[in-house]
């Protein structure tokens, strides 16, 4: 019999909150995250908006060398892991018998852009410790590090999908008793020029550069693009014997998880819904869980005109008539896209509504899109006693991955 996975912390850096309590709050509130970005002069470009990180200290984390030697996102993660492990309670007496699992869509290209401007200075400026902060690997070496982990420990890459990724593996070691306890989820720092302006050139970003908090509107007749973010989430798997011997109190299990690729395109989502549609069978499938057992859906939802679509296809293909009576709401609404970091904070959103039977709302949804025809929680929090929910997180390349979490 295969072991039974609980999810026993949470951690959060977003643009909404620096802890998972803050972040909580301004999801329930309906809080925005997105103002005009700040980290560089945005005159050149035509996306002028973003969801950043504000007020984070990494001195809170890091010595004055260390955060020299580290890229943002790594800063981000870090701060996530230590938030989820203390909210564990978790010693990590067996290091051998834990890992880390943490992903990244794009990892280290604030470092990548400032260390090319050396290069065409003169090779010589080039940083030696350039190479460890840019490749997405080091925030799960870090994370080890840090905690003395000496398990499994590896990145997941999969753009937008690389947290869920990442927390399917985890959830695959420790249901096969190659591990007890796994750290994983997910972290970004994209808001730079080279990434903000490679979207928008491509035409993936909205340009709703004089009204930030309502550019980030998913399944919204006029939406135009998704707004990018940046934060990480991290949440702590463990084995569920495990975790009961200790006495944890466990947010919820993580019951099953579900893979799928579109083979369609390297950016554009397949039009037939089939690849979402079987990522979510596959996660149900997974957790023994049937479609009316689902209370609560978070969705990919990126106020992309395409995403939001195909996804609200895939749901009424997996649901059908049940589709319309299931609360759907989507977080990016609030914290905009955060890449490789948003399926984990996601899962975090997922979590707690299972433990305050709560379902955050999408915002922004002020004209409903009539081919976007579910219950997306509009405008307002909403109490709902959560048993299942499910997450999906769907990346550029046609990758796709969901979630299942339950109530113990």
């Amino acid at each position: 019999m295969e072991n039974r996975v609980f999810v026993t912390g949470l951690g959060a850096v977003t643009p909404i909150g620096l802890s998972v309590k803050d972040y909580w709050n301004s999801l329930i509130s309906g809080t925005s995250g997105v103002s005009n970005i700040t980290k560089f002069d945005t005159t050149e470009f035509s996306v002028k908006i973003g969801a950043e990180v504000k007020n984070f200290d990494p001195l809170t984390c890091f010595s004055p060398k260390e955060v020299k030697r580290a890229d943002t996102f790594v800063h981000y993660g870090i701060a996530a892991a230590i938030e989820a492990v203390k909210d564990s309670g978790l010693q990590f007496d067996d290091p051998l018998r834990a890992g880390v699992i943490v992903g990244s869509g794009i990892g280290g290209i604030e470092t990548w852009e400032r260390e090319f401007r050396k290069l065409i200075e003169s090779p010589r400026r080039v940083s030696p410790f350039f190479i460890p902060m840019m490749i997405i690997n080091s925030i799960s070496g870090e994370i080890g590090i840090r905690f003395g982990i000496k398990g499994p420990n590896f990145s997941v890459v999969s753009a937008c999908a690389s947290s869920s990724h990442s927390i399917c593996d985890a959830y695959r070691l420790i249901k096969e008793g190659l591990a007890d306890v796994v750290i994983t989820g997910g972290s970004e720092a994209a808001i730079s020029p080279m990434a903000v302006a490679g979207f928008a050139n491509m035409r993936a970003l909205s340009t709703r550069n004089d009204a930030p908090t309502k550019a980030s509107r998913p399944f919204d007749k006029e939406r135009d693009g998704f707004v990018i973010g940046e934060g990480a989430g991290i949440v702590v798997l463990e084995e569920a014997n495990h975790a009961i011997k200790r006495g944890a109190n466990p947010y919820c299990e993580l019951a099953g998880v579900g893979m799928s690729c579109d083979a369609y395109h390297i950016t554009a989502p397949d039009s037939s819904g089939e690849g979402a549609a079987t990522s979510m069978r596959t996660a149900l499938q997974s957790a023994g869980v049937k479609p009316e057992d689902v209370s609560y859906i978070n969705p990919h939802g990126t106020s992309t005109p395409l995403n939001d679509m195909i996804e609200t296809k895939a749901i009424k293909m997996v649901f059908g008539d049940l589709a319309k009576n299931i609360p759907i709401s989507s977080t990016k609404s609030m914290t905009g896209h955060l890449l490789g970091a948003a399926g984990a904070i996601e899962l975090v959103a997922c979590a707690l509504s299972i433990r305050n039977s709560m379902v955050h709302p999408t915002i922004n949804l002020e004209n409903p899109d009539p081919e976007c025809d579910l219950d997306y929680v509009p405008g307002n929090a909403r109490s709902v006693n959560v048993n299942v929910a499910i997450s999906n997180s769907f990346g550029f390349g046609g990758h796709n991955a969901t979630l299942v979490v339950k109530k113990i």
